[in-house]
């Protein structure tokens, strides 16, 4: 596996994959402002020339500095391999060199596998009950950084 930053032709071929990949329509999450204008640090794996995973993250400045990751996908036969937690590693260490104190991502309280995942790579986890307005809940997972620099 080569993880490496995201490129516009990967871009273009997560925008055409997503919906399989998640099992429904998601691919408004993948919006382009998370490649033109927030996508220095957004990350793709391959496997032999193939995208097999991307993560669709960014840098918060506002204190505390946050690494916040938008969106995750893995293809379906690559699941459970690995993948995801190698983009999280990367990610988090690039955020960490950044000089970010704190990783953050959201997801709905129904989505067990994510939930899953954040925490047995260290996340913890809060549910909001108003976070996205009223009466809609929140997962929100968070995970302290070391800062190396800004």
């Amino acid at each position: 596996m080569e993880t490496r930053k995201i490129t516009k032709d990967d871009f273009d071929e997560i925008v055409e994959v997503i919906d399989r990949w998640w099992g429904g329509p998601i691919s408004t999450f993948a919006h382009p402002i998370f490649f033109w204008e927030l996508g220095d640090n957004a990350l793709v794996v391959e496997d032999d020339g193939q995208l097999i995973g991307f993560l669709l993250g960014f840098i918060v400045f506002k204190a505390p500095k946050t690494g916040y990751v938008h969106l995750v996908g893995i293809h379906p036969d690559h699941r459970r391999k690995g993948v995801g937690r190698v983009l999280y590693e990367k990610f988090s260490e690039r955020c960490e060199a950044l000089g970010c104190v704190r990783m953050k991502a959201i997801t709905t309280p129904g989505n067990e596998g994510s939930i899953r995942f954040h925490e047995a790579v260290g996340w913890t986890s809060d549910e909001s009950e108003d976070y996205a307005g009223r009466g809609r809940r929140r997962v929100v997972f968070t995970r302290a950084l070391n800062p190396k620099s800004e």
